[in-house]
């Protein structure tokens, strides 16, 4: 029986093996923290300066520093809830979820190629396998 840490090491690099290889290449060159923002705008709601802030554990001027450059490139919005105007929220733009897409997805293109030459059967195996993984990593968030 094989222990639970090397199972993890070995998922670990296929995983980052089928990043490597089917990811979408782009010329939008975007920092690392720019794409964690975009993607905790695009998940959540009502997303402020200081909810990003905490996110990736930076101060307010940091978060709102990095917030200026993605309204530059317009990737983001800024905007008063019309809930409580003293709330300024954060939105992503269409080009800004095009944006991210490309920087978090696997190009469609590659993975129909990868998946066109499975069975039913082993399409199905992936698919369960990535569905259990996806609930457990939801089960990590607080």
């Amino acid at each position: 029986m094989m222990k639970l840490e090397n199972r993890i090491r070995i998922i670990n690099e296929e995983w980052t093996d089928i990043y490597y290889l089917l990811h979408y290449i782009d010329k939008e060159n975007l920092t690392h923290q720019a794409i964690r923002l975009l993607q905790y705008i695009d998940k959540n709601k009502e997303t402020t300066i200081g909810d990003l802030a905490k996110h990736i554990s930076t101060s307010s001027n940091t978060a709102s520093e990095h917030i200026k450059r993605l309204i530059k490139k317009g990737l983001v919005t800024k905007q008063r809830s019309e809930v409580d105007e003293r709330k300024v929220i954060v939105k992503i733009t269409e080009e800004g979820k095009h944006t991210l897409h490309r920087h978090i997805n696997l190009d469609e293109a590659k993975l129909k190629k990868v998946l066109g030459s499975l069975t039913d059967s082993e399409l199905e195996v992936i698919q369960k396998g990535f569905l259990i993984l996806s609930e457990g990593a939801k089960k990590c968030l607080p």
